[in-house]
């Protein structure tokens, strides 16, 4: 999904979706006159340092004119018929080569400017700096370690402010097939970390992945949202069908709910499992298939019920992606999706600019409503259909990318979530324009 998003596999996954073949970005070795002296290990370990940059923008125009003016269900193209800058973002970057085990160590600082930032923040790390629509982030700010112990693949180590490992889709632009996100990738998944992932190596066919953190997209002390950390646990499987199936599952529990919004035992002690599940099938040189399976459950989302026990909520969903590359620049795409929101708690469009992470420390957050709280949930129905144009320009350019695309969105049990709960459908259009040197 998105350079260094939890121990390199997303280098792998993003080349079956989309028909993307790699994640390159254009790289500046910036001691690049030392990549040359082998005199000093420090010489060598700085001339591998690289820089890369790049900028997305795009527009999701809405026909049906939604008021107050968002695409329901849709954060990064939220504003419909606007034209905005997703992400500007520079990357500092010394990469551990995972076909050395030896005694490595790197690290990833990524910056980044954009609308996107609005769901990327970090409780008490930069949260409360920017009121705007166009927010600075730290995006990326991990240590990372390989140690060559145990197996022949040894272990694998991040360390600071990570991007979330869990699902298919991830920030990165270039490491997905479309502009917009499912729903799953949206509401069913975390974001950001401030951890410690590990990635243990056993076979060449088996990874073990594990870690701790201070839950999604909160760090220590008053600015956690509650008092309790998260982890993660899970594997991959490699190399499977004679090397064009993997599986990816990963499994993560915690609270995550704010004291501010349940109160304090509460907020600490009822528990939100996160389990996905994800098929990467590469078919041909030009066909790949993924499929992906996430439940949800949430022990106290809601507080105490009426005989005091815990009141939760759940989610399920499944996704499908077909990527055909029909020549060497040119990829169809196709993403269908079921997402079941059992309790109408999960889906939500956040109006402010703040919203979003208001929500999460518990202290508000302004969002455009769906159905009633009241019904009996929503099953939602999406199918997005589009291209990706990626030609090999040159001249210092490492990646352009046009991606237009089209979606549809449907609520398929009746109520009616969309343009201002005018509708049970929306049909949106657009896409986006990337452009990394």
């Amino acid at each position: 999904m998105k350079p260094n998003r939890t121990l390199g596999c997303c280098l792998v996954l993003a080349g079956l979706l989309g028909g993307l073949s790699t994640v390159a970005h254009a790289q500046v070795h910036v001691f690049s006159g030392l990549r040359h002296d082998s005199s000093t290990g420090l010489a060598r370990w700085l001339g591998d340092i690289t820089l890369s940059a790049q900028i997305e923008g795009g527009i999701m125009a809405n026909p049906a004119r939604p008021q107050p003016g968002y695409n329901y269900g849709d954060f990064l193209a939220d504003h419909a018929n606007q034209v905005q800058l997703n992400q500007a973002e520079f990357t500092l970057n010394k990469a551990i080569d995972p076909h050395r085990n030896t005694y490595q160590v790197g690290f990833t600082l990524e910056g980044m400017y954009g609308s996107d930032a609005r769901y990327y923040q970090v409780l008490g790390i930069s949260d409360r700096e920017w009121n705007a629509r166009y927010q600075l982030i730290p995006a990326q700010a991990h240590m990372d370690v390989h140690l060559p112990w145990l197996t022949r693949g040894g272990l694998d180590m991040q360390a600071g402010i990570l991007q979330a490992p869990m699902g298919v889709e991830g920030l990165d632009p270039t490491s997905r097939p479309f502009y917009t996100l499912a729903y799953t990738s949206e509401y069913s998944v975390p974001f950001e970390h401030v951890g410690a992932m590990f990635n243990w190596h056993v076979t060449p066919m088996v990874d073990v992945t594990f870690g701790i953190d201070t839950g999604n997209q909160t760090s220590f002390g008053h600015a956690d949202n509650n008092s309790a950390p998260a982890g993660y646990f899970g594997f991959n499987l490699n190399n499977l069908a004679h090397g064009k199936l993997r599986i990816v599952e990963l499994s993560r529990v915690g609270p995550e709910n704010s004291w501010r919004a349940i109160g304090h035992y509460e907020a600490d002690h009822t528990q939100r499992f996160w389990n996905d599940i994800s098929a990467y099938y590469q078919v041909n040189d030009r066909l790949s298939l993924t499929a992906e399976f996430n439940y949800l459950h949430d022990e106290g989302t809601r507080g105490i019920g009426a005989r005091g026990q815990f009141a939760g909520v759940d989610a399920e969903s499944f996704v499908s992606f077909l990527s055909y590359r029909i020549n060497r620049d040119l990829t169809f795409n196709y993403r269908g999706e079921i997402y079941r929101d059992n309790n109408n708690a999960m889906v939500a469009t956040f109006r402010g600019n703040n919203s979003y992470m208001e929500a999460l420390a518990g202290t508000g957050g302004a969002v455009v409503p769906g159905p009633s709280a009241s019904s009996h949930g929503t099953t939602y129905g999406e199918m997005t259909l589009g291209v990706s144009y990626r030609p090999q320009l040159g001249h210092h350019i490492g990646v352009f990318m046009l991606r237009p695309e089209i979606r549809f969105d449907r609520a398929l049990n009746g109520t009616m979530p969309f343009n201002g709960g005018r509708n049970n459908g929306m049909f949106t259009f657009g896409g986006d324009a990337v452009i990394g040197f």
